[in-house]
């Protein structure tokens, strides 16, 4: 029987909170599933407001792929604004989905995607408004699994106290084995269901992580060991799709009654990226390349524009412009006729030495939409250091080919706090954002340069886990040494992220198992929505440390060092440590690695090991860039590129 609608509950509260529209669904695109016996009940959950998670293309692919299922359900459910919040606890009103308006308890799976760490106090929140025990291990059998998965799932020990199991890497294969797993617990009355054996059942599922089966141990106040138990594998291995031909999706992307992030048709061009960023968790754990073929990118965009009338489409990925034949593609999309003066392209993700005039000419036929390239380091030898390998010319080039095209702003991002950091590299972002403002008014009297600057965060299964995070009075002397250097700049704006967050968000990435009860300890301080600047505090989180014995020293900003047990040491991204090691020792010599598409394999294990290899559509790289040609378009297929096995230099 299906659970009853709160909606009689839930509409006399949307009076008299912000943006009503939050919580009402009905969007087109939107599935409204039927509930009923021998179906697994999903509530995909994403713990910040509705206009930020709305558009989060990993919550809506695996949407579709369970609704599609005969024997799977899902909906949705955002993290209610504090407002609604107040009046959803004062008036004894549950976390409920936005399809149904049904109460999170009555779903078998509240599943949760973890794209930044600073909304774990929001997993938490959700999961106490759903009336659920926020500690797994307090959970009666008759309560839903929580489980998570997403980038910053690659470090569960944060939140292992208060999930149930994690999903690592892709998920459109993985949902439906665990879907499996869970058809006959789903099945059993609810107050006879066997928490403890459906856990180890889900244990067994590739890329399944079940914290409860993994015992930490410590000697001396440091990790030592994390010991998998009850026949847990040592090691969890994460997921790759190997072919996204395979999952063309969304294919019904959901289209917002009201204003969101990112409001434009989104379609993912490639899964992963090779160029072998220190610094970048993303495009180390989702290695290897995947493209999706030219072909299904044009169909996916056709339809989608078709159905959902928006006029503008992303084409996404970690470093869109690698995207074979980009110029052809995006002048494929708006030169087709329906399209004509009317609808643009936008590229979120740009190497400036894969950007070309060609690229800009494309672009702007229709609407200048917004321009970000990502130098990172202030310097060359920065560069090196996090193997960036953008040359002042290649930026230059970039810069002056979007302002020859109509561009007047263009973004630049950049990351202080890197390991070996001189204080000339932090000026050199000040030189480079003047220097690129001076292009930039060669074309336009008006023309501006944001530098946008954010502080570094060691991140888990890259090169650079193992370095020292600098201290927040380090980070704020570095902004302020950067801004003194970029006073009187004409036509340049520094902008930086408030170093007290890069604080925090240190804590949630580096942590082990006993950083979750300093989470807790800030939640049940008032700490939600820790990502947006009016509700962050810092004292919440180092008064939560201290009360738990810990340190900012200890937790965020020491060096570790080589043989040490890191936090995420039993979970994979397919990425073999002593690969890691030796390119952070190559790092802090200054010696720099070419992607690895076009060149020898450096055996990272991410082909190797997982059994995928690259696909893209060129198997060369073109004279004077990373796009592909014309002819690789015409061509119009992909192909894998097979990796040798050898050892690293």
């Amino acid at each position: 029987m299906e659970p009853e609608s709160l909606w009689p509950r839930i509409e006399p509260l949307l009076l008299d909170v912000q943006k009503p529209a939050r919580y009402i669904g009905g969007e087109e695109g939107a599935c409204t599933p039927v509930h009923r016996p021998g179906t697994v009940s999903w509530l995909l959950c994403y713990p910040d407001t509705y206009e930020v998670g709305l558009p989060n293309q990993g919550l809506q692919i695996l949407y579709e792929i369970l609704n599609e299922r005969p024997d799977a359900l899902a909906e949705r459910a955002y993290a209610p604004w504090v407002d609604m919040e107040q009046a959803m606890r004062a008036a004894g009103v549950p976390l409920f989905s936005v399809e149904n308006h049904l109460p999170a308890a009555a779903f078998d799976v509240l599943a949760f995607n973890l794209s930044a760490e600073l909304v774990y106090t929001n997993v938490l929140n959700m999961v106490d408004l759903a009336g659920i025990p926020v500690r797994a291990d307090r959970r009666a059998a008759s309560d839903p699994l929580v489980v998570a998965g997403g980038h910053c799932a690659f470090n569960p020990e944060p939140l292992a106290d208060f999930v149930d199991a994690f999903v690592l890497g892709d998920g459109e294969e993985a949902v439906g084995e665990v879907t499996d797993v869970l058809a006959t617990w789903s099945a059993a009355p609810t107050q006879g269901r066997d928490r403890a054996t459906v856990l180890r059942r889900l244990a067994q599922v590739p890329g399944v992580y079940v914290p409860s089966l993994y015992v930490p141990r410590y000697e001396g106040g440091r990790l030592v060991s994390v010991e998998a138990t009850d026949g847990a594998p040592a090691t969890v291995e994460k997921r790759a799709v190997a072919d996204l031909a395979d999952w063309p999706y969304p294919r019904n992307q959901l289209v917002p009654l009201t204003e969101v992030v990112h409001d434009r048709l989104n379609v993912e061009v490639f899964r992963g990226c090779t160029r072998g960023c220190r610094f970048c968790q993303a495009g180390m754990i989702t290695r290897p390349v995947r493209e999706r073929p030219v072909e299904q990118v044009r169909s996916m965009v056709e339809a989608g524009l078709e159905r959902t009338g928006y006029e503008e489409v992303a084409l996404t990925s970690l470093s869109t412009a690698d995207f074979s034949g980009i110029e052809q593609l995006v002048r494929d999309v708006i030169g087709t006729p329906r399209h004509e003066g009317r609808v643009s392209v936008s590229l979120p993700s740009l190497r400036v030495d894969a950007f070309t005039v060609g690229t800009a000419a494309e672009i702007q036929r229709v609407r200048r939409t917004g321009l970000t390239f990502a130098p990172e380091g202030g310097t060359w030898r920065m560069r090196r250091v996090i193997n960036k390998l953008i040359s002042e010319e290649d930026l230059y080039s970039a810069v002056d080919a979007a302002f020859s095209q109509g561009w007047r702003r263009v973004k630049l991002y950049f990351l202080i706090g890197l390991p070996t950091e001189r204080d000339e590299d932090v000026v050199g972002i000040a030189e480079l954002g003047t220097r690129c403002a001076e292009i930039g008014r060669r074309h336009h009297r008006g023309a501006t340069v944001v530098a946008s600057v954010g502080g570094f965060v060691p991140k888990p299964h890259t090169p650079f886990q193992w370095a020292s995070q600098d201290t927040v009075a380090e980070l704020q002397r570095k902004v302020d040494l950067l801004r003194r250097a970029a006073k009187g700049a004409r036509g340049l704006t520094i902008r930086w992220h408030d170093p007290e967050a890069t604080a925090a968000e240190g804590i949630a990435s580096r942590g082990d198992r006993r950083v979750g009860a300093v989470i807790e300890r800030v939640w049940r301080a008032g700490g939600t929505f820790q990502e947006w600047t009016e509700r962050f505090d810092l004292v919440r989180w180092t008064d939560a440390l201290a009360a738990e014995g810990l340190t900012l020293d200890e937790v965020v900003h020491r060096e570790r060092q080589a043989g040490e047990c890191l936090p995420w040491s039993h979970v994979s991204a397919g990425l073999h440590s002593d690969f890691l090691w030796q390119d952070w020792q190559e790092a802090l010599a200054g010696g720099a690695v070419e992607d690895c598409r076009w060149t020898p394999c450096y055996d990272c294990g991410a082909c190797t090991g997982l059994g995928v290899e690259h696909v893209v559509a060129s198997p060369e790289p073109p004279a004077g860039g990373s796009q592909g040609t014309g002819q690789d378009l015409a061509n119009g297929g992909r192909v894998p590129v097979r990796l040798v096995t050898g050892a690293r230099d």
